[in-house]
Parts: C-alpha cells; sequence; structure tokens
C-alpha cells in the first residue's frame, strides 16, 4: 500500500465569476424607495384669513345694508342695533308706532342670520388668532374674554330689542328698565366690537412683526 503524502495540494481560488456584459444603451435604475403617502397640511393662516374676510363681509352687509334699508319701514327712525350711543325710551315709542308686525318680524329675522353670523365669525375668528400667536397661556385665557364677551353681550342686546319691538308689546307702555337693559347692552356691544377687532389686528401684527424679526436674525442681517 502506497503512503499518503503528507504534503496538502494546494487549494485553487476561485476566480470570480465575469459579470455579464451590459447591453449598450441599458443602465440599471434602482428601484425607487417607497415614501409614505403625503398628507395635505392645512394653514390655520388662511382660516383665520377667511374668517375674518367673512366677517368683514357681514358687517358690511348688517349693518351697512340691511339695517339701513329698513329704516324704510320705520319713518326713517335708525335701528337700536345702530346707535353707538344707545336709546331711551322716546325712541322705542316712536319705532313701535312706525313699524308694523312685518317690519318688527324682518328685524328679527335680520338679527337671527346676518346679526348672529357676524358675531360668531368675528368672536370665532379672533379666538382663533389669539389661540395661534399668543404664546403665554395665561395672557391667552385673559384676552379669550374680550372675543367672548363681545359674542354674548351682542346676541343678548339684539334678543332684548327684539323683546322690545315685539308685536303683542306694541300695545303695552314701554318699560324703562327693559329699554336701559337694551341700550346698555348695545352700547357694551360696539364698545366690545371696537375692543375685539382691535385685538385681533394687534395679535395678528405682533406675529408678524416677529416673523420678520426671526427671519432677518436667521439671515444674518444687523
Amino acid at each position: 500500500m502506497s503512503r499518503k503524502s503528507g504534503k496538502r495540494r494546494p487549494q485553487q481560488s476561485r476566480r470570480p465569476a465575469p459579470s455579464r456584459p451590459q447591453r449598450p444603451g441599458h443602465r440599471r435604475v434602482p428601484a425607487p424607495a417607497q415614501q409614505p403617502p403625503r398628507q395635505p397640511a392645512s394653514n390655520p393662516g388662511l382660516i383665520l384669513l377667511a374668517g375674518f374676510c367673512a366677517a368683514l363681509l357681514l358687517f358690511w352687509y348688517y349693518h351697512l345694508l340691511v339695517l339701513n334699508q329698513l329704516t324704510g319701514l320705520s319713518a326713517g327712525l335708525a335701528m337700536p342695533d345702530q346707535l353707538i350711543g344707545g336709546f331711551d325710551a322716546a325712541h322705542v315709542q316712536a319705532l313701535r308706532a312706525a313699524m308694523d308686525a312685518d317690519a318688527a318680524g324682518q328685524l328679527n329675522y335680520v338679527h337671527k342670520t346676518a346679526g348672529v353670523l357676524f358675531t360668531l365669525f368675528l368672536a370665532s375668528a379672533t379666538l382663533l388668532a389669539v389661540a395661534l400667536h399668543v404664546r403665554r397661556r395665561v395672557l391667552r385665557w385673559v384676552l379669550f374674554a374680550v372675543p367672548l364677551g363681545f359674542a354674548v353681550v351682542r346676541l343678548w342686546g339684539q334678543a332684548a330689542i327684539d323683546a322690545l319691538l315685539h308685536p303683542e308689546a306694541a300695545g303695552s307702555p314701554v318699560d324703562a328698565g327693559d329699554v336701559a337693559l337694551a341700550s346698555a347692552l348695545t352700547v357694551a356691544g360696539w364698545v366690545l366690537l371696537f375692543g375685539t377687532v382691535a385685538l385681533a389686528a394687534a395679535v395678528v401684527l405682533a406675529s408678524l412683526a416677529r416673523s420678520f424679526r426671526r427671519k432677518h436674525t436667521e439671515a444674518g442681517i444687523d
């Protein structure tokens, strides 16, 4: 028997398989990575702008158009909503004598439609502006009181005016207490209206100023 040699044969190194020649003009295109579908991001600024534009349009329609047209049904007497300084019992009595049931019903309808919509749009847009642009929580809740108070006082005042001019109340004497309440609510509603508009303008302008300063700081402009 032949003895096996103690020497081991050197193992042949495997050569890498030659790559297949690519056809001219043929390129491997990597498979695109799957990306999650993009969801449309809501822009609160657009919602805010739409709310203020709607409130401005409703103010024009309610105060400058419809209530002025109703003076044609009241012998030229102004509607109580238009009197910024308030009104007295004599004005209410004159309106009762000049306005019939249809005219009082039209004023009530205007209050429930344009009056309510204008109040809610302006108050909601101002609340959104404060919530978006006021960072301090305590200050934010304090500022919320202005548009909320405007909404409550305005709607309450409109209801008080409708109660004074209701056809069933036309034959009874004017209650001085009810007139004083409706007049005070009307004056307070105008004051809170101006306060709400001033608050909304101040909050938006302050936010724009902060954005302007931040962009200048990031750009390195002194």
